[in-house]
């Protein structure tokens, strides 16, 4: 049997070996193949995931921190037309394999099922989070957030028994900035809260099964007492603020941003305002304090307990 080509070529299939065609690190037909400057083809996602470990060929060694710095993993036309017209059920088996993959990550941060998490500190709805990340895991974790186009992963924090909180926050990266040899700086804002039902691990990084927790509903009789109290405790947010030194305060809003304007429709907040998630982001509070704040559903119980916190921070700062 021979297989002729568009252009007339006569390639005897004896002549065809898959195993020419498969990469060497998943050991699977090539997938958007790509070159490096040394000769080597390979998955593009398999080489980028073994960059994230040293910036050396997987085969021979060479350097590739010139290839990681100009990010230039462009997909090896030639390499991937023979795949196609020479190897079609392959290569289409391939694709539905990485569709696969792709749905499974695209998933993730849908109710009931399994999410990534980042293991660092806790972080508030609609409050932003700027990570720098570093760690081969995360730098994974992130490329398939972003690939699978969910943009987000979950958020706990550290825990005396090495493992990671029992609540945390949805992070939406908005914004990406990579560096020369691999690290990146997100810029990211927290979304829905959740509490953890189980963990697991994928691909080396942490994961877990979460059930997302819901504001409570405010009843319209109450909601003129809410805003009374709601008044009052962040007046006494803005006393505490204005307090501080200069140089803290810069540094609160180039971290968390703005002193965010009150909510004139807290019933309105599908997680409730974002000035109690922002002073409760920026107040000098044990993280357990702050657990239990990211946990209550309750937004007129979470302003109590943050007047509370401010009339000793307050009384203390008077002293």
């Amino acid at each position: 049997m021979k297989i002729k080509t568009g252009l007339t070529r006569i390639i005897p299939t004896e002549l065809l070996n898959k195993e020419d065609i498969e990469c060497a690190l998943c050991y699977r037909v090539y997938y958007e193949p790509v070159t490096t400057p040394c000769g080597h083809v390979f998955c593009k996602n398999c080489l980028e995931r073994s960059l994230d470990h040293q910036s050396m060929c997987p085969l021979c060694k060479s350097s590739l921190v010139e290839y990681l710095a100009e990010r230039r993993q462009s997909v090896t036309e030639c390499v991937q037309s023979i795949i196609e017209t020479y190897f079609p059920v392959d290569c289409q088996e391939r694709k539905v394999q990485h569709d696969q993959e792709v749905t499974e990550m695209t998933k993730m941060g849908i109710e009931n099922n399994e999410i990534p998490i980042f293991v660092c500190t806790l972080g508030f709805p609609s409050v932003p989070c700027p990570l720098h990340i570093f760690e081969p895991r995360y730098r994974l974790m992130v490329r398939q957030c972003m690939e699978s186009g969910t943009r987000q992963f979950g958020m706990c924090s550290h825990t005396t028994n090495d493992e990671f909180s029992d609540l945390g926050c949805m992070l939406e990266v908005r914004e990406v900035q990579f560096f020369p040899d691999g690290r990146s700086i997100l810029d990211t804002v927290g979304g829905r809260r959740f509490r953890v039902v189980s963990r697991g691990h994928k691909d080396g990084y942490d994961t877990a099964q979460v059930e997302f927790l819901h504001e409570a509903p405010i009843d319209p009789s109450e909601l003129p007492e809410i805003l009374k109290l709601q008044e009052e405790t962040y007046q006494a947010c803005k006393k505490w603020f204005s307090k501080l030194s200069v140089m803290y305060q810069h540094k609160i809003t180039s971290h968390f941003g703005d002193f965010p304007p009150i909510d004139p429709t807290p019933h309105l907040s599908p997680n409730g305002p974002k000035w109690a998630w922002w002073i409760t982001a920026v107040l000098p509070l044990d993280p357990k304090v702050q657990q239990a704040l990211l946990a209550m559903i309750s937004f007129k119980e979470r302003i109590q307990a943050l007047q509370k916190v401010l009339n000793f921070l307050n009384k203390k700062q008077s002293k």
